[in-house]
């Protein structure tokens, strides 16, 4: 990415509107979110594009899906032959479509509850922005290093993870690399889609644990 890329985004999202996660998906908008055809379509866009980012080197591989929301991503790499955990922290997500067979967990995905050297890979699509968006909080700040350091534990080495996500500006980015150098082992980057074109900008930060 060129260092000299700069955007600003002050139209007002979610995450900088709600204070948690939970406060936003209530039960209207879950409905409407999970019920989305046009989320459906983006979903399965997006992990397509992943998936090419992730360049797995084999069909069988086991992925850990974070913030799943109601298993888009994961359904559609279940049908193309991916092992796939979704994980999310709003159970009720889990409720809308049947998807047993992807061994769904409710859990913060600043703390995964799996073994170390666990999963091929780890994506995480449209749910990384709630977790960042304030350079001044140190919560946030916390269960960010968190999060790195957990995912770096439970991926297997020469895995990486992919997440796309919606950052405000390019200090934010700036930030998170920062954090994510200092507290791990991870080698990353980041890759975006249509720089210069707000309304089809994807952000997308790859981390690979080299061993």
């Amino acid at each position: 990415m060129n260092e000299d890329y700069q955007f600003n985004v002050k139209r007002k999202r979610p995450e900088d509107l709600y204070s948690s996660v939970f406060d936003y998906y209530d039960d209207e908008t879950r409905a409407w979110y999970a019920s989305s055809k046009s989320i459906v379509k983006t979903q399965e866009k997006i992990t397509i594009r992943v998936l090419e980012l992730l360049e797995l080197d084999k069909e069988n591989s086991l992925i850990l899906d974070c913030g799943c929301g109601p298993g888009f991503s994961s359904i559609y790499l279940h049908e193309l032959g991916y092992r796939t955990v979704a994980l999310d922290i709003i159970n009720e997500f889990f409720s809308y479509y049947s998807i047993n067979e992807l061994n769904p967990i409710t859990a913060d995905m600043c703390f995964p509850p799996f073994k170390d050297n666990s999963f091929d890979a780890i994506i995480s699509i449209s749910a990384f922005q709630w977790i960042y968006t304030n350079l001044q909080d140190k919560k946030m700040e916390h269960n960010l290093v968190n999060l790195i350091k957990s995912f770096h534990s439970i991926l297997k080495p020469k895995s990486k993870v992919v997440i796309q996500f919606y950052p405000k500006n390019r200090a934010l980015m700036a930030r998170i690399g920062n954090l994510i150098a200092k507290s791990s082992e991870f080698d990353g980057h980041y890759i975006i889609d249509n720089p210069d074109n707000p309304k089809k900008r994807k952000v997308y930060l790859i981390l690979e644990k080299l061993h």
